[in-house]
């Protein structure tokens, strides 16, 4: 049987020499004391020093899950009987009667009863309640008695990093309340300055790292998402919250998967990006969820599909007035974008010329892709949300004010609409009642409006230390959370009263839209009137003057009068006109008018272009050049003088077959 082994032999004398161990004292190291340094030795006071050897511990909280209780209420017809007693038998229910009279504690039972409800009738009976007690009272007195709105902060998440980012974007997890994005712009980078930045743990990215938290926990994040650049916005996907979009200041757009920190893990090459910084992003609907907007101040809205970005699918320039072949020099800049998933159809866009754009994805060039656009603010639009219960109603926060709009009136927003003296900043519509939005301006004022209570003054308001970037409703309205621009992230717990909504305040507020629709309404037909009245009077005035002129031409001229009295104005003015002189200067004036509109009107602006847009313009001029070239070529005639050939040629047959019946008739 084969064996897995080896047999070495060797000889005893090819083992070497015999190791001999011994164990010895030896001195290693030997310091006699010196005299010089026992000067130098300082005896020393005691001291006492406490030392810990057992394991440090730390205090751990655990929250358990909440147990939900709920109130019902029952109708009882006859009583309160027992399930296995039939109610309309009156056999069981005379049986069942005697039992419990029977017991010894019904007599003490009836006895309390009878007890509680003589009180309750001699109270009753004391007073007249048909009687009116307080008619003297002034009507207004109990408007002041009411219980304050409450809120309080339950967490405060800082950036890690020192001095602190800007705040630029905050969004709940679209499946998990308890979780945050905080989205940071190192501003520091883009305007050169040379800031030592400084964190207390380096393994959550570089400077321009964003993050994903707990709200219970605002020391450690959860997640967090790096990228080479400065990141201006981004967006997680509502449908799929494994997906996360966001922009950067040169242009471009990085995909992140959500459930791993780390590098963005595809990026747009920069041929394919904005030429501006990326201002907002959106999801839009998909069946692979995979497909979304961005937009950026150069005035063009790209999409793209997260699967491919080495260039986007199809990109649309926000012109006001659209045409076929868009022009990037009358474009606005986008500032905001918004998609509802319960509309997949319309997209709508703010510019900062405070104009809105209504887009709709199924067109298939430029004029039937941006449905309309209408100008509202004074500046540029910060915010655009609807309200998740009336979905076609969404506010909308630029300059100065809050404005209320419908995509069922096309032309002007209804006038519901709140303004502050200071700059509105951010603004949004509350997740838990259907008549509450908030909004954030520039001072550092978070103001809570309800329509239902008051459409002058906000109900309620919050007072912090630096400016509004954002406000963001938890989806369940149970928490509001507020941005500010120094790098902090206020979690608020809102009174009772903001977090619920009735049905009756919904009906309510599907009245009050309702009649701002129907007003809207009224108003644009009136204006549609006036628009055809002026019209028709403007056709009839021209086609008053156009006869009067053909009268004047057909009229023998007028002679002047040499007995014309100057002192009368009638024949003054007669004499006025009958001066040719006069009739010639009035006529130079009026050349001279139309030629400065004319030169007006032949004005272009002249704007910046990129080397690719200016070759491509010359190349356009060249060939323009090389086409007049072709047609005024010898041997070549223009369209004007082949006109003038056939009416020749007409004339001499006309008189050839004139001279020819001439002839006949001779």
């Amino acid at each position: 049987m084969f064996q897995n082994q080896v047999v070495l032999t060797r000889e005893r004398r090819r083992f070497g020499r015999q190791c001999v161990f011994e164990d010895r004292n030896e001195l290693m190291v030997s310091v006699h004391p010196s005299s010089r340094l026992r000067l130098k030795y300082i005896m020393g006071n005691p001291q006492t020093r406490g030392m810990q050897l057992s394991s440090v511990m730390a205090l751990s909280e655990v929250e358990t899950e909440n147990a939900t209780y709920d109130e019902h209420g029952m109708f009882h017809y006859e009583g309160g009987w027992p399930k296995e007693v039939n109610m309309n038998d009156e056999e069981q229910t005379l049986r069942h009667r005697k039992k419990v009279e029977r017991d010894d504690a019904w007599g003490d039972e009836v006895k309390e009863l009878i007890r509680t409800t003589m009180n309750t009738a001699r109270q009753n009976n004391a007073i007249n309640i048909y009687d009116h007690f307080f008619d003297d009272l002034p009507h207004d007195m109990g408007r002041t008695i009411c219980m304050p709105f409450k809120s309080r902060t339950i967490n405060i998440i800082h950036d890690m990093w020192q001095p602190q980012r800007h705040m630029a974007v905050i969004n709940w997890m679209p499946n998990e309340n308890r979780q945050i994005m905080t989205q940071y712009s190192n501003l520091y980078t883009l305007r050169g300055e040379n800031r030592r930045m400084v964190t207390n743990d380096d393994s959550n990215g570089s400077t321009n790292a964003f993050y994903v938290w707990d709200v219970k926990n605002p020391i450690k994040p959860l997640y967090y998402y790096d990228s080479p650049e400065v990141i201006s916005c981004a967006k997680i996907c509502p449908k799929e919250e494994n997906n996360m979009a966001a922009g950067t200041y040169t242009g471009k757009v990085c995909i992140w998967e959500t459930f791993e920190s780390g590098m963005c893990i595809s990026t747009c090459p920069m041929e394919a990006a904005h030429r501006e910084q990326t201002s907002s992003l959106t999801w839009v609907y998909s069946k692979s969820n995979t497909e979304f907007y961005s937009a950026s101040l150069d005035g063009s809205v790209k999409f793209w599909d997260i699967r491919d970005l080495k260039m986007p699918a199809n990109e649309i320039v926000l012109e006001p007035y659209t045409r076929n072949r868009q022009n990037r020099q009358n474009a606005h800049g986008c500032t905001v974008l918004e998609f509802e998933y319960t509309i997949p159809v319309r997209f709508i866009a703010g510019t900062d010329m405070g104009s809105v754009f209504v887009g709709n994805r199924k067109g298939l060039n430029p004029v039937e892709m941006l449905v309309g656009s209408f100008m509202i603010c004074a500046g540029p639009i910060r915010t655009i949300h609807r309200n998740p219960f009336f979905v076609k109603n969404f506010v909308i926060v630029g300059d100065w004010r809050a404005r209320i709009w419908c995509e069922e009136v096309k032309n002007r927003p209804s006038t519901m609409y709140v303004k502050k003296r200071s700059q509105l900043m951010c603004g949004a519509w509350s997740s838990g009642r259907a008549s509450l939005f908030v909004t954030g301006d520039i001072d550092g004022v978070v103001d809570f409006w309800d329509f239902l209570l008051s459409q002058r003054k906000p109900i309620y308001s919050i007072n912090f230390r630096s400016t509004i970037t954002a406000v963001v409703f938890q989806p369940g309205g149970q928490h509001l959370a507020i941005s500010l621009a120094n790098g902090d992230t206020h979690i608020m717990n809102l009174d009772e009263a903001m977090k619920k909504t009735t049905s009756k305040e919904k009906a309510l507020m599907a009245a009050m839209f309702e009649r701002e629709i129907t007003r809207s309404k009224l108003l644009e037909a009136r204006v549609d009137e006036i628009k055809l009245r002026r019209r028709t009077l403007i056709m009839e005035e021209e086609e008053r003057q156009s006869k009067a002129a053909a009268i004047v031409e057909e009229a023998p001229p007028v002679v002047p009068d040499l007995e014309l009295d100057p002192d009368n104005p009638d024949q003054f003015i007669k004499m006025i006109e009958s001066d040719e002189q006069f009739r010639v200067a009035l006529a130079t004036f009026h050349e001279t008018l139309e030629a400065v509109d004319r030169k007006r009107a032949a004005e272009k602006k002249v704007m910046e272009r990129t080397d690719f847009e200016q070759l491509y313009l010359d190349n356009l001029a060249e060939q323009a050049k090389i086409e007049e070239a072709r047609k005024k070529r010898p041997g070549s005639i223009t369209s004007k003088e082949a006109r003038e050939m056939r009416a020749a040629k007409a004339k001499a047959k006309a008189a050839a077959a004139k001279a020819a019946a001439a002839k006949g008739k001779k």
